[in-house]
């Protein structure tokens, strides 16, 4: 390994280590299910003490990139799936695009209902369309949807059945609209209540919380969404176009 760590970077020479190791995994000097080598070889390579190297390790653990296996040593794992789900195509087509089977469902079925007050949800203090729908892979919840469309834009949406069937297919097909644009905004949040028992969290356990908001040529802020994501399950990407 020609490399030698910086003992006067800013970056503890833990992270260093830990980054270092990220990169040959990447790079595919480590593939999936290879043992990378023991703690005391990394600790002489590198010069280094064994706690130093475990701190390097722990690091990539809770990082999802190695596993511990007792009295064998510390192997890469199978990276997780990934979905690029803020494109514009669609939830179950982000899903497809990315070659990862999944099963969606209706949990609350298609109503009017009237809108609690919100700044971020555009149909804020006035009816819109409400529906709910959870998305498995490999029969683990990964995706909870709360959806909120224009009741104007949408006229008998509650007529259409979305059970397993794609929202934006619908809207295409029924209504003659494609998303122009999109606004969304990422946090992590708290699984509480409904979003905890339905996605199989721990309440307090932390999720990806995705806001977006969906324009229409002619129709803007026709659609509101909340995406709760576990990505514990499931790596939640979005790719970006480069001019």
């Amino acid at each position: 390994m020609a490399y030698a760590l910086n003992p006067d970077s800013p970056l503890p020479l833990y992270h260093q280590l830990a980054d270092f190791l990220q990169r040959r995994i990447r790079s595919g000097d480590y593939p999936s299910g290879t043992r990378i080598p023991s703690e005391p070889e990394l600790a002489r390579t590198f010069g280094i003490g064994r706690p130093t190297v475990r701190q390097a390790t722990d690091l990539l653990v809770r990082r999802r990139c190695l596993e511990r296996r007792r009295g064998s040593g510390t192997y890469v794992v199978e990276p997780p799936e990934r979905v690029d789900l803020f494109s514009l195509a669609g939830t179950l087509a982000s899903f497809e695009e990315g070659g990862v089977p999944v099963r969606s469902a209706l949990v609350q079925r298609t109503r009017l209902v009237h809108v609690e007050p919100d700044p971020e949800n555009p149909f804020s203090g006035r009816e819109a369309w409400f529906l709910a729908r959870l998305s498995r892979v490999s029969g683990e919840p990964v995706l909870l949807e709360d959806l909120y469309l224009d009741r104007e834009r949408f006229p008998d949406l509650d007529r259409h059945s979305l059970a397993g069937g794609s929202l934006s297919g619908l809207v295409a097909d029924q209504y003659h609209l494609r998303p122009a644009s999109a606004d969304q905004n990422f946090r992590v949040a708290r699984a509480e209540g409904r979003r905890a028992e339905q996605l199989d969290l721990a309440n307090g356990a932390p999720l990806l919380l995705v806001k977006r908001t969906l324009h229409f040529p002619g129709a803007p802020q026709a659609i509101y969404a909340e995406l709760a994501c576990r990505t514990d399950r499931l790596v939640f990407s979005q790719t970006l176009g480069g001019s």
